[in-house]
């Protein structure tokens, strides 16, 4: 994948939680830009690598200034990275005249999925004139490659794991709920829901003497993007964390959609694959 010319005008990045913001800001850096960084209040860390770069606060409920901050800062183009756990109740948010024209398409945002949220933010700074682009545009060797990326070659009985686990996180994608599943013995067991991809891990870690998970070993982990998402914002993502708690679980790997997902710090991500004995496959297509 192309990575985007930094010359044609000035990124700015809206950064929440997490690794993906530090390592666009890395990757950005490593290639000569300075972006202008909006921090999510309550999501982003006030880390020295963030506060070093010309940069902005912001309450979700103070979304109206967002565009005027990046106007301000002679931000043309924006990313955004890393996640936003809290939607602020529409009494709390501060109106401005460019938000009471969206009400209607904000109301019904608000009420939705995260990905019905994220196009409403992208239709509204594009808008005014910003264009969003995508983290994976920026940083393209952050993506997870095709086929086995790290950990022992998974087994006939891995690989019907990934398939079912693949079936089930596509298909609670396409309803806007998720992007993960995990599935044992052939069959999906457990959907990823508001608790995210720990939670998932957790949840089944603790069913594991239950019911028809009792005496069962192995299982995977998938995670896909949303069919119908737009891949400039949440693209699923792994890190050394999500291993850990994979092989806490007992599950014998992870996959994820090929060039349409996130390993973040690469390095360590795939070293703790390979010292629990827990693979990470990348998914083509529908493979």
């Amino acid at each position: 994948m192309t990575r985007i010319d930094l010359a044609e005008g000035r990124i700015g990045l809206i950064a929440g939680s997490g690794r993906l913001p530090i390592e666009i800001i890395e990757s950005l850096n490593a290639r000569g830009a300075k972006p202008f960084l909006v921090l999510i209040e309550g999501e982003a860390e006030p880390l020295p690598l963030f506060t070093s770069h010309e940069h902005g606060w912001l309450r979700v409920e103070d979304f109206g200034r967002l565009v005027p901050m990046l106007k301000s800062a002679g931000v043309e183009r924006v990313v955004m990275a890393g996640g936003v756990a809290r939607r602020p109740a529409l009494k709390s948010i501060r109106w401005s005249w460019s938000l009471v024209s969206m009400l209607p398409r904000l109301v019904t945002a608000l009420a939705s999925g995260d990905d019905v949220l994220l196009r409403t933010i992208i239709g509204h700074l594009e808008a005014h004139g910003i264009a969003v682009v995508g983290a994976h545009e920026l940083a393209p060797d952050l993506l997870a490659g095709a086929g086995l990326i790290a950990g022992p070659k998974p087994s006939a009985a891995d690989m019907r794991d990934v398939h079912a686990a693949a079936q089930a996180a596509r298909a609670i994608g396409a309803l806007d709920i998720g992007q993960a599943a995990i599935a044992i013995g052939g069959r999906a067991v457990a959907l990823e829901g508001i608790e995210g991809t720990e939670g998932l891990i957790e949840r089944v870690a603790g069913m594991r003497g239950h019911g028809r998970l009792a005496g069962r070993s192995g299982g995977v982990l998938v995670k896909c993007a949303k069919p119908a998402q737009d891949l400039r914002a949440d693209l699923p993502a792994i890190g050394p964390d999500t291993v850990d708690a994979a092989f806490a679980a007992g599950l014998k790997g992870i996959a994820l959609d090929a060039e349409r997902a996130f390993i973040l710090d690469f390095a360590t991500t795939v070293a703790r694959a390979k010292a629990h004995g827990v693979f990470i496959y990348g998914l083509k297509g529908d493979d």
